[in-house]
């Protein structure tokens, strides 16, 4: 034994690998090389024969048996019949084994792993089958189609030899169709509708090996008379209601095809509106108002801003305030403006923005010339370029020179854009974001990096003043007349420019939205297979699909809206132009292209109405005081809507409070009438702190104060009731006049003028004021109270008075004894303070804040209107001054019920222990 498993030295040897071909149905595999096993043991008994071919992989379905074991030849056999159209091809191992000692392999070797790929055959055994059981198109007379439409048929065999059509066939005679290979099915000749409604053939079709479908399909050609393809059922105009929301342009229009079946339709629906306000339109809030509105960085100077006293450097540049209120300067190559120097710092920071409405387009035979947005350069003796913004063959440059006392290397100094935008003569907004050294371009709120950056070296410091310019650059040395040059020609509108901050893409965003444009109503409702997109500005909607059905549903769903609450009216024209593929072609028939128009009626005129208490008399202290004087406490701001001549006032409260909610103003200003505010001694104040929260801001002069903002009305009031009046040496004053205007969208709707007049009172007007209000008239009867009581307590009133009757009478005479005492006290204690506050003025030259106030009288509650009636027609011959004063104190009469008369009898009782200390009482 131990001899005879020495003698097994060696392992069979096989190939390493082995390519086999087997027909699908058949057993046998014929592999490339054959199959066989060599033993160097060879020609030992036993152990140089092969025993057996082992095969390894997950379920194949092969076995190798050995046909000879001295020989070592084998055979690849299928254990069942393999079927192609199941699996195409198998792998897996084979593995030789000797006998060993034995012929049962006892102790025998293993030959290494050969890997077997093995490829079935594919028999011809499926005949083409059709996709579909029918096909059906329809056809236009008088035309020749390359495709009409197209049929396809399968093969169910694995192999591309037997699995490919390679042939279709028209199997009813004399007909004008022919099919090609493709089975594209097209017209021969010209068909009538006359001759031939409706042709029904028959196609067949073979495979590459040439079997022949077992059943032919039918395909019906339909003829329809020759019509026009295109968009139906649209309306030239469609009229727009400000305020409604969206509206759908085209609610029963759909696409004639003539019949012509379509693989795909694009459509695309614009808006032209660049001829309303700057492209579009936007709000026309002042650019103050917008850049608050927006959330916009504060500090931002308006280089442009409408002419005025304190604005005159835009007087001489011509403007268009014709489209909604829009400030557009137009620029012809011949106008400039100068901008003072307290309006900018003449050295930016390393931070800054510069943001500009711009309208431009090529100038023919100036190309060379560059055209000046906005230049700060020398203002004498040299002709440095600090920094500046220009156009220079359609291309936007902007310059920024730094000085040796911030950088001393060659740096970055011009930055140029080249952009379809800036030659083609559309509106667009422009943003230039500064952090050196990098500098970047916001068109329309989309970022653009320059494609060019030129280094220059910083400029020398000097002591030369620079001038800030806009439309041109100023030339003021190395010339003999100082002069400007490089005109600028074409538009602006909203120039500014930030010092020391930058905005972000949200702000420049809200800067330059649009308010109107393209929508899709119904969006959820919109079949999934619609592509569609818009542009930035959704004045563009474009919309694809492949069912016709579908793109028609979706064109009806195309809206237009206008969010502006007035939107400029006028006329916006839009234009649909459609493309469609059919199938095999790339094109089949021509959609023309339809314009209509979008009418904005004009909106509801809304009129703005300020309402309060146009009269004040306060005292001269009171104006003293640390909290001053509230100019308009009782103030309302209303709205009213007019449509065409009528008025129709907001009558609902809860609807008019509602319409002041979602109402908005952009400003209102206060302005001194008459000799303007001293600051030495008076000024007008408002409490920071009002303006937290609220999308406002105020500026202050002599000449009175401005509340800036987009905000809603209730907020504008709430700000104006906290504007306070300040006067420290009221003394030789006897009146101040102001007058308060409010408007919304920068001025296209203004309020009526309020005026007001605050009646100064001094030391011997306050007297007589306060005794005029309070005394009794001296034609006061007891009857009047007596009629009162009988109003009050109807059940006691007969022809004789009750006993309680007199008892309330005699009460309300003593109370008016009191009332009198107690004025006439208030009197002494005045004069003892005046004196008292002359002796402090010379002492120590202060003003005494402290003032006298004192309560209206309160039998003036307990008037009835009857009463008051009679009191007023028997002072009509009194003076006109004391008449206005009697009605300042007769408007605060009201009919008290008998509770009100119970609660106040104890308090008028009580007024002769009332101590009158001044810091207590309330006017």
């Amino acid at each position: 034994m131990p001899e005879r498993a020495i003698v097994n030295k060696h392992k069979p040897w096989i190939e390493t690998s082995y390519h086999g071909v087997i027909t699908e149905n058949t057993d046998v595999v014929l592999l490339d090389p054959p199959l066989l096993a060599l033993d160097k043991d060879a020609p030992t008994p036993y152990a140089g024969e092969i025993c057996a071919f082992n095969i390894h992989g997950l379920e194949a379905p092969f076995e190798a048996v050995v046909l000879n074991g001295t020989s070592g030849e084998g055979q690849l056999r299928a254990r069942d019949l393999v079927d192609c159209e199941l699996q195409k091809e198998y792998t897996f191992i084979i593995q030789a084994h000797d006998c060993g000692s034995g012929p049962r392999g006892t102790a025998g070797k293993k030959s290494h792993k050969a890997v077997v790929h093995i490829q079935v055959n594919d028999v011809n055994e499926f005949a083409p089958v059709f996709r579909e059981p029918k096909y059906q198109a329809a056809v236009t007379e008088g035309k020749i189609y390359d495709s009409i439409l197209q049929v396809e048929a399968t093969d169910q065999d694995c192999s591309p030899q037997y699995s490919q059509i390679c042939n279709y066939q028209i199997i009813t005679t004399n007909t004008p169709f022919a099919i090609d290979r493709n089975g594209n099915i097209r017209n021969t000749e010209k068909l009538s509708y006359d001759q031939e409604h409706q042709y029904e053939i028959q196609v067949t079709a073979w495979d590459c090996g040439q079997k022949r479908a077992l059943h032919s399909i039918p395909v019906r050609i339909d003829v329809k008379p020759v019509c026009k393809p295109g968009w139906q059922g649209w309306t030239k105009r469609v009229d727009y209601e400000p305020g409604t929301g969206t509206k759908q342009l085209f609610p029963k229009m759909h696409l004639e095809t003539c019949g012509g079946p379509l693989s795909s339709a694009r459509t695309t629906v614009e808006l032209l509106n660049s001829h309303i306000g700057k492209g579009c339109d936007r709000e026309t809030y002042s650019e103050k108002s917008l850049q608050k509105l927006c959330g916009a960085s504060s500090g931002s100077t308006d280089l442009l801003p409408a002419p005025s006293a304190a604005t005159n450097w835009t007087t001489s540049l011509m403007t268009d305030n014709g489209k909604d209120s829009d400030l557009i300067f137009r620029f012809d190559g011949h106008q400039a403006a100068k901008i003072p120097d307290w309006v900018v710092p003449q050295s930016l920071m390393d931070q800054f923005t510069i943001a500009t409405w711009m309208k431009h387009g090529p100038s023919p035979g100036l190309r060379a010339e560059k055209e000046t947005l906005l230049c700060n350069s020398d203002k004498t003796e040299m002709n440095r370029h600090h920094y500046s913004l220009y156009v220079h063959n359609c291309r936007l440059v902007f310059l920024l020179r730094r000085d040796f006392t911030q950088v001393d290397t060659f740096r970055p100094a011009e930055f140029h854009w080249k952009l379809d935008q800036i030659c083609d003569k559309e509106w667009h907004y422009y943003v230039i974001n500064v952090e050196f050294p990098v500098v970047t371009l916001y068109v329309d709120g989309v970022t653009y990096d320059p494609y060019l950056v030129t280094d220059d070296w910083p400029i020398h410091p000097s002591q030369i003043d620079m001038q800030l310019t806009v439309g041109a650059c100023w030339q003021g040395g190395e010339v003999a007349k100082p002069r400007f040059t490089q005109y600028f020609r074409g538009s602006l509108s909203g120039l500014t420019i930030r010092p020391g901050k930058i905005e972000s893409q949200k702000v420049i965003s809200c800067l330059q939205a649009c308010k109107e444009g393209l929508d899709i109503n119904s969006l959820e409702s919109l079949d999934k297979s619609i592509k569609f997109h818009f542009n930035p500005a959704q004045s563009i909607l474009v919309m694809e699909g492949d069912d016709l059905e579908n793109v028609n549903a979706a064109v009806r769903k195309v809206s237009y809206i206008n969010s502006r609450q007035y939107p400029t009216p006028g006329v916006r024209h839009f234009r649909i132009s459609t493309t469609v593929q059919c199938f095999g072609e790339d094109t089949c028939i021509i959609i023309p292209d339809i314009e209509a128009v979008v009418m904005v009626l004009q909106p509801s005129e809304p009129r703005i109405t300020i309402t309060g208490l146009e009269r004040q008399r306060r005292p001269a202290s009171d104006f003293r005081r640390p909290e001053g004087v509230a100019l308009f406490q009782q103030l309302h701001i209303i709205r009213t809507v007019t449509r065409g001549d009528a008025v129709a006032p907001n009558t609902d409260q809860r609807q008019g409070l509602l319409e002041e909610v979602i109402h908005n103003l952009d400003y209102c200003d206060i302005l001194v009438l008459g000799e303007e505010l001293r600051p030495d001694q008076e000024s007008l104040q408002l409490p920071r702190r009002i303006l937290l929260g609220k999308h406002l801001d105020a500026t202050n002069s002599t000449s009175g104060m401005s509340i800036y903002g987009v905000d809603s009305m209730v907020n504008y009031e709430d700000v104006i009731r906290e504007v306070r009046y300040y006067n420290w040496r009221p003394e030789h004053l006897t009146q101040k006049r102001f007058r308060l205007t409010c408007s919304e969208l920068n001025g296209r709707y203004t309020s009526n003028e309020f005026k007001l007049e605050v009646i100064i009172l001094q030391s011997s007007e306050v007297t007589e004021h306060i005794s005029r209000t309070v005394a009794p008239p001296q034609h006061m009867k007891i009857v009047h109270y007596t009629s009162m009581v009988d109003e009050l307590y109807p059940e006691h009133s007969s022809g004789v008075p009750s006993a309680a009757t007199m008892v309330i009478v005699m009460c309300i005479t003593t109370l008016v004894v009191v009332v009198v005492l107690g004025i006439y006290h208030i009197h002494l204690t005045h004069q003892q303070e005046v004196k008292l506050s002359e002796t402090i003025k010379k002492e120590d030259g202060t003003c005494d804040n402290s003032v006298l106030s004192i309560t209206v009288n309160p039998m003036e509650n307990l008037q009835d209107p009857q009463f008051a009636e009679e009191e007023a027609s028997e002072e009509e011959d009194e003076d006109d001054d004391d008449g206005e004063e009697d009605d300042d104190v007769t408007s605060a009469e009201s009919d008290d019920s008998e509770q009100e008369v119970d609660v106040h009898l104890p308090r008028m009782q009580g007024i002769k222990r009332l101590k009158w200390d001044k810091t207590t009482i309330s006017y």
